[in-house]
């Protein structure tokens, strides 16, 4: 009996030790981050990378903190491919609104690729009332949007420059050419989409107004492979430079056919496919002068931004290569942060309390100096410690991008390409 009695005490002992030692908290609910875009483009795909590098960083410090609990972040990525040829805006916006009320998601970033589907979607996105920044799509009328109705589209931002600051770049690195090389001819090629569209139109005039000769702008629907036409009316009408303006994969066709019909004109503007660093190889090193825009800092390492070169080293150091988007990468990576930082000083998830906490943003990233016009518009120009930044890369003979604008930044001046001589 005595032996019986004191296993029962001895069990009894156990199971209040059981109970004196607390259990393991709960794991806190993630927060879902919505990524619907093109995941087939190049920026769609490295953009998400960029996403899931953010998110894994923020997650290796425990997540996002809210009210002392900290909350994984989680994604959920959807090709809704709005920027592939025939696809009709509504099938993309039906891919965003499944992905809200499947995936019940907090909040999206880099969100559609093309403008006329980012735009279409701003309705869904009051409807849901969910924060979205996008970091691909470029139409002012984004902007224009919000400042027009903010009730009704305050949850809309974009971290990306737009075609306005994109037409300021472009004609900054004219002016420059214009000053060193005295070039005063020049021939436009653009794609026929919305933001491409309003940056080659309103460079036609503002080029005229500052002295250029507009000798044509041609205009080529998405998915063209030839623009030998266009390149022939350049050369015939003397072209110093031919700028053009693409983002779709073909377009890197129009810089082999500028190499091997030995068009002596400098090429300024920019392709998606001569952005990154394998166009040396793809272009068989056959583009030595070229110069292309690299729209937001980041996606290029930039030496006097050491952010810009600290994220492009991590995105390199996990995916094994280097970044060729010349667009997304970099404001998509910064996007996560600006979400994460707003959810914590806002103390919740709600979407409205985010809205007026990412307002305020303030954060010196890997595209410099990040802050939000009245618009919702990052805020670009040409002081890193004062705004975010694009770049002007030139292709040297060595291989490697080289920039040369703006000066703030540059490393070198532009050399001119084989065949073509200064003005002056």
């Amino acid at each position: 009996m005595k032996g019986t009695a004191r296993l029962l005490g001895l069990i009894v002992l156990l199971w209040s030790f059981l109970f004196l030692v607390p259990s393991p908290a709960p794991a806190a609910d993630p927060i879902v981050i919505g990524v619907p875009t093109s995941l087939g483009f190049l920026e769609g795909a490295e953009g998400l990378n960029a996403v899931n590098l953010a998110v894994e960083e923020i997650n290796a410090k425990g997540g996002v903190t809210i009210k002392g609990e900290k909350h994984p972040l989680k994604v959920e990525a959807l090709d809704i491919r709005d920027a592939a040829p025939g696809v009709p805006v509504p099938e993309a916006l039906l891919g965003i609104e499944k992905l809200i009320l499947e995936k019940k998601i907090k909040a999206i970033v880099l969100a559609p690729f093309r403008s006329e589907a980012l735009l279409a979607s701003m309705d869904l996105i009051s409807k849901h009332k969910v924060p979205m920044l996008a970091t691909t799509a470029m139409s002012p009328d984004y902007g224009k949007k919000v400042l027009e109705n903010y009730d009704k589209y305050k949850y809309c931002f974009r971290v990306c420059l737009d075609a306005g600051y994109l037409v300021g770049y472009l004609k900054g690195s004219m002016e420059y050419v214009q000053k060193e090389y005295g070039f005063k001819k020049v021939f436009l090629m653009h794609q026929d989409v919305a933001w491409a569209r309003a940056t080659a139109n309103g460079l036609a005039g503002i080029l005229k107004g500052a002295g250029w000769e507009v000798l044509g702008v041609e205009s080529y629907p998405t998915g063209a492979g030839d623009f030998s036409a266009g390149l022939m009316k350049a050369r015939q009408g003397g072209a110093q430079v031919i700028l053009p303006i693409f983002d779709m994969p073909q377009s890197g066709i129009l810089v082999k056919q500028w190499n091997s019909m030995k068009v002596p004109a400098l090429l300024l503007g920019f392709i998606s496919p001569l952005a990154g660093p394998g166009a040396w190889k793809s272009f068989e090193g056959k583009i030595d002068g070229a110069m292309n825009l690299i729209f937001e800092i980041g996606n290029v390492p930039v030496k006097k931004v050491p952010k810009s070169v600290a994220f492009y080293e991590a995105y390199k150091k996990k995916y094994k290569k280097d970044i060729e988007a010349g667009h997304s990468p970099a404001p998509t990576y910064e996007s996560v942060y600006i979400l994460a930082e707003a959810m914590e000083k806002a103390g919740t998830t709600d979407p409205d309390a985010v809205v007026a906490a990412m307002e305020k943003t303030d954060r010196q990233g890997a595209i410099g100096r990040i802050r939000f016009g009245k618009n919702h518009q990052v805020v670009f120009g040409n002081d890193p410690k004062e705004t975010a930044m694009a770049a002007m890369i030139q292709w040297s003979k060595a291989g490697t991008r080289e920039i040369v604008f703006p000066d703030t930044i540059a490393d070198v001046k532009i050399h001119l390409p084989e065949g073509l001589k200064s003005a002056k």
